[in-house]
C-alpha cells in the first residue's frame, strides 16, 4: 500500500489522501523514460517529491496505464500535487509499507 501526504519542511503533515493504492507487479514495470517520477516509486519505501518533481505529475498521471491506480487515488494525487505547487516549502510524500 502507498499512502500520500503533504508535509512541510519540518515534517508537519499539512494534508493527507483518503485513498491509498495497492501496488502490484504492473506499476513496477512503468517505463521510467515515459514516467520520470512515478516510475521510480517503490511500494515498500518512502519517496519524497519536491516542488519541481511534483510539477511533472499533471502530465504523468493521466497517461498511467489502466489499473495502476484508482481514479480516487489519481484525483487526490493531482489535488495534493497542486497544494505543493501552490504552497511554499511543501513536499509530497509517498509512504510505502
Amino acid at each position: 500500500m502507498i499512502d500520500l501526504q503533504v508535509r512541510g519542511e519540518t515534517g508537519t503533515i499539512e494534508a493527507r489522501a483518503e485513498h491509498g493504492v495497492v501496488r502490484g507487479p504492473e506499476p513496477a514495470d512503468l517505463d521510467q523514460s515515459a514516467f520520470p517520477m512515478l516510475g521510480h516509486l517503490l511500494p515498500y519505501a518512502d519517496t519524497v517529491f519536491n516542488h519541481r518533481q511534483v510539477a511533472t505529475l499533471p502530465a504523468e498521471v493521466p497517461r498511467l496505464p489502466p489499473g495502476v491506480v484508482t481514479d480516487e487515488f489519481a484525483r487526490e494525487l493531482l489535488d495534493l500535487g497542486r497544494m505543493v505547487l501552490d504552497g511554499h516549502h511543501l513536499y509530497l510524500w509517498f509512504l510505502g509499507d
